[in-house]
């Protein structure tokens, strides 16, 4: 028997804290010990249908109470939770599907016709679960989610700790997605050492936006089974600016877990005119932060400070944090206690400080290799260490820096062109709100960097404006010789930046 299993850490929570309103939601507050009930009941309706431990559940909704139910619910009975986010195609939804060999999907109405279109192409699937609103009619194939949560409670299911309690897909951004399997001390270890790194006194509500299917806010979920006092989460559907601006007022919220370009769009609002006087700490992860979106958001904002971290989907999200009170700027702070990060060169060879190589980590955290995939996980993780495909380097006080993804980086005319820094220069101007950069295939210098913008609200700006100022900031080899105004700049259904959309875009005409 494990002495990690997720579920039971849930519940020995809810036996030192008891009963109390930890969630809310839509002008709703849940307890502890309703969601609890709701959990082992819901587990018991799946069981009673046939979900055996090792059974793989597609969880594919937006943000809401009964996500977090479904994945204690999956985690009571030993099964895998397998979130998806909604915003993923019918082609990406079945390839996952078939992939995984799911047993069962549980979603909202909303989203059953895209369901139901890539299970056509899944014998493996067995029934549909639909959570929300009573869906009204429905074939046996097709069950309702507040029904079977009226069994019997169920107890735990004892797994080990090597057992899977989770399978994530990656964005697949440069390519097909590839599930990232964890087991329960997985996710049991970055729970525990993802607290421990970020929690701090006084902090007892956090306003979380981010989607609970992606590896960040599954992250947060497991960390929330670890608060060792009382602590209150305002969750979202989804993030809006206007709206997280008026639930962290209302809510007097002390934190927030963001991405870079939520806080990015947070800066298109009046954040003077809202009362965030309560806001301490904002965590900012999944892709790098500008400094000069850091610093703008800081300053409007009195009184946070943004702390970023870093980690991916095969760490379970968590590789390292910045300390409250610690936080170095530009740094994704300190390697989480447990986690060894080297820096290393192309032949493996380890790199001393400030000298940029590949990010490689070892952890408990850290998956054992990509499901059915033995040569992308040679790939990956090498004698024990997982390589990231992002480069950065340390200082000499051993805080990480992150410099860009190794995959984006552009070469031109034989010179490295990193990403990053041409859109940090970019996002300086007052009037660029996004900006992203990729390379485009060029005869003579083998690649050319072109950026694409989008400009805030009312702002105005030239491409020859831009270009001056990238030019004055930037090496000659480096400035963008092609810029692009356009709407919105793609971004990924997790908020990073669509680099696999944008080099799309690089071969239609502007």
């Amino acid at each position: 028997m494990g002495v990690h299993n997720v579920a039971r850490q849930a519940e020995r929570q809810l036996d030192v804290l008891g009963d109390y309103e930890s969630l809310f939601f839509e002008d709703t507050w849940w307890s502890t010990g309703t969601m609890a009930d709701r959990a082992a009941r819901f587990g018991a309706g799946l069981r009673d249908r046939g979900v055996r431990p090792g059974d793989r559940v597609v969880v594919l909704m937006a943000n809401c109470p009964e996500v977090m139910i479904t994945y204690t619910a999956l985690w009571r009975i030993g099964a895998v939770v397998t979130p998806l986010i909604f915003l993923v195609s019918e082609s990406e939804l079945r390839s996952a599907i078939v992939d995984s060999g799911a047993v069962a999907v549980v979603t909202t109405a909303e989203f059953l016709p895209k369901v139901n279109a890539a299970i056509a192409d899944a014998p493996s699937v067995r029934f549909v679960v639909l959570a929300g609103t009573n869906p009204g009619a429905h074939d046996d194939k097709i069950l309702d989610h507040a029904e079977l949560s009226t069994a019997e409670p169920c107890a735990i299911v004892d797994r080990d700790d090597d057992d899977l309690a989770a399978l994530l897909y990656t964005g697949g951004t440069t390519g097909r997605s590839k599930g990232v399997p964890l087991t329960h001390a997985n996710l049991f270890w970055c729970g525990s050492a993802g607290h421990a790194s970020s929690s701090g006194e006084g902090l007892h509500s956090t306003l979380v936006p981010l989607p609970l299917a992606h590896a960040y806010g599954l992250l947060v979920t497991c960390i929330g089974t670890h608060q060792t006092e009382p602590h209150q989460t305002i969750l979202m559907r989804w993030f809006d600016p206007a709206g997280w601006l008026a639930l962290a007022a209302k809510h007097r919220v002390q934190r927030s877990t963001l991405v870079p370009s939520m806080i990015q769009m947070l800066l298109t609002q009046p954040l003077a005119e809202t009362d965030l006087s309560s806001l301490v700490a904002v965590s900012s992860g999944a892709a790098p932060l500008a400094a000069d979106v850091r610093d703008e958001f800081e300053a409007r904002v009195p009184g946070v400070t943004i702390y970023e971290g870093y980690g991916c989907t095969e760490s379970a999200s968590v590789i390292s944090t910045s300390p409250l009170g610690k936080r170095r700027k530009g740094s994704v702070g300190l390697p989480i206690a447990g986690c060894e990060v080297t820096i290393q060169d192309e032949n493996g060879k380890e790199l001393p400080p400030g000298t940029d190589g590949e990010i490689c980590a070892r952890s408990p955290g850290i998956m054992s290799g990509y499901w059915h995939a033995p040569d992308a996980t040679a790939v990956a993780l090498q004698d024990g260490w997982l390589h990231t495909g992002d480069i950065g380097h340390f200082d000499d006080d051993g805080y990480l820096y992150v410099v860009d993804r190794k995959k984006d980086l552009i070469i031109r005319g034989g010179f490295n062109v990193y990403p990053r820094d041409i859109e940090d220069v970019l996002l300086a101007h007052p009037a660029v709100s996004l900006a992203a950069v990729v390379g485009r295939p060029d005869q003579r210098l083998g690649e050319e960097v072109v950026a694409f913008v989008s400009l805030r609200p009312g702002a105005t700006a030239t491409v020859d404006e831009l270009t001056t100022h990238a030019k004055s900031r930037l090496a000659a080899n480096k400035y963008p010789r092609e810029i692009r105004v356009i709407d919105q700049v793609p971004l990924t259904s997790v908020g990073k930046l669509d680099r696999k959309r944008l080099r799309a875009m690089v071969n239609t005409e502007p």
